[in-house]
């Protein structure tokens, strides 16, 4: 693909924050999990360290958010979305959070969502 086609907002290897919010978030089965709501960086190494996964609901109201490391999670260009490694019935007992009530983003909340997951958490 040639730079030219590519749409605005996004290089070959990069793409612009509000481009990935919203995109659809799959599992190596095809099926559809959620959507990404927002992802969230590291203040001092710009690292992304989770996707917020929007999941469940009815119509994207009343589903809770699963923050889902970002090192799991790979762009398949064929489903127009990203693809993880994860059952379904894995993320309802996942991490999670409802739209009134954040948890505090700090370490000790990074290191219980990548244990979760089984993933050695980088910072």
């Amino acid at each position: 693909m040639a730079h030219t086609d590519i749409a605005t907002g996004e290089t070959a290897t990069l793409i612009a924050s509000d481009k990935v919010e919203g995109t659809a978030v799959y599992n190596r089965q095809g099926e559809r999990l959620g959507t990404i709501k927002n992802f969230m960086v590291d203040k001092i190494s710009g690292n992304v360290q989770y996707a917020v996964l929007s999941f469940g609901g009815f119509m994207g109201m009343g589903g809770d958010y699963y923050p889902i490391p970002w090192n799991m999670l790979t762009y398949d260009t064929s489903q127009g979305g990203y693809a993880v490694d994860l059952d379904k019935s894995l993320l309802e007992n996942a991490p999670r959070y409802s739209s009134d009530k954040e948890p505090a983003f700090d370490r000790e909340y990074g290191r219980s969502v990548y244990d979760y997951y089984g993933v050695t958490y980088p910072w």
